[in-house]
């Protein structure tokens, strides 16, 4: 693992971490908060998951959540959205190839041999971390936005005894059902749509997974959120499913940093208290 950049913030380190991912078969790049703690302390781990076009950059740039982990004792990781580098298939549309990795493993072609964001987030990752820096692995919360809401939710849904606490910005809770998700999981995965099942919030839910609770914000103003995010289908699905959803439509915010930035502090307080030892 190398270390591409390290700065001190709140007390603690914002670290950008590059290395050879065997899942994709290049090089990744991660960012890393560690606020500060007594040697030998373990402490609980948050993942952040971005969105369409994003990097790690983005929410480590924009997402004001170090003074929050800082006071909560909370490692913060944001991975990126896909695999990037010479021999990696690219697609010109801004939602699908590099950038858009949808948190799947894909089986067609010529996405297979890279795009395995599915294996990196959910294996390799997490055993790099837990090898490298001061994190209790046992106590994990996950969250995202966007794209990376909808990796959060599909993952903790899979993963139950993995993740304690799950969260959502924006997420695309049922991509079966609208355009960025069908183009995704259709270039990614093929024609059969039942395929597709586990890589979507809303069915996983219709197929037995279970989560204790779940806490969503999406802004109003909120220009995919008719066509793109449909809330509606996750409040119905975890009302069917008895699962206790807290899911808030934040007046007058849109889908971007200012509005992730506003209420990620607020996330990482609330996945801190279900985090604790």
């Amino acid at each position: 693992m190398e270390t591409v950049s390290t700065n001190r913030s709140h007390g603690g380190t914002q670290g950008v971490y590059k290395h050879s991912s065997s899942a994709t078969g290049t090089d990744m790049t991660f960012s890393a908060y560690v606020p500060p703690h007594a040697e030998g302390a373990k402490l609980p781990v948050l993942w952040f998951l971005s969105g369409l076009t994003c990097t790690h950059a983005n929410v480590t740039e924009k997402g004001e959540y170090r003074a929050a982990c800082a006071e909560h004792g909370v490692i913060l990781i944001a991975p990126d959205t896909s695999p990037r580098g010479e021999g990696v298939p690219y697609d010109e549309a801004y939602d699908f190839g590099q950038g858009a990795g949808f948190y799947l493993d894909a089986t067609e072609q010529p996405w297979a041999q890279h795009f395995r964001m599915r294996s990196y987030i959910e294996q390799e990752l997490p055993a790099l971390i837990g090898a490298n820096f001061a994190a209790d692995m046992t106590r994990q919360g996950i969250t995202g936005h966007s794209m990376g809401g909808h990796g959060a939710l599909t993952i903790g849904l899979r993963n139950p005894g993995r993740f304690r606490s799950v969260s959502a910005f924006s997420p695309i809770v049922a991509p079966s059902q609208v355009p960025w998700g069908e183009k995704a999981l259709a270039g990614y995965l093929g024609a059969d749509r039942a395929a597709w099942r586990e890589h979507d919030a809303v069915a996983l839910i219709e197929d037995g997974a279970r989560l204790p609770e779940l806490l969503v914000d999406t802004g109003s103003a909120d220009p995919f959120l008719e066509k793109e995010l449909r809330p509606e289908l996750l409040e119905a699905a975890c009302r069917d499913a008895g699962i206790a959803l807290t899911q808030r439509i934040q007046p007058g915010y849109d889908h971007s940093y200012y509005f992730v930035s506003t209420f990620l502090g607020e996330h990482v307080a609330w996945h801190a208290e279900r985090l604790k030892a």
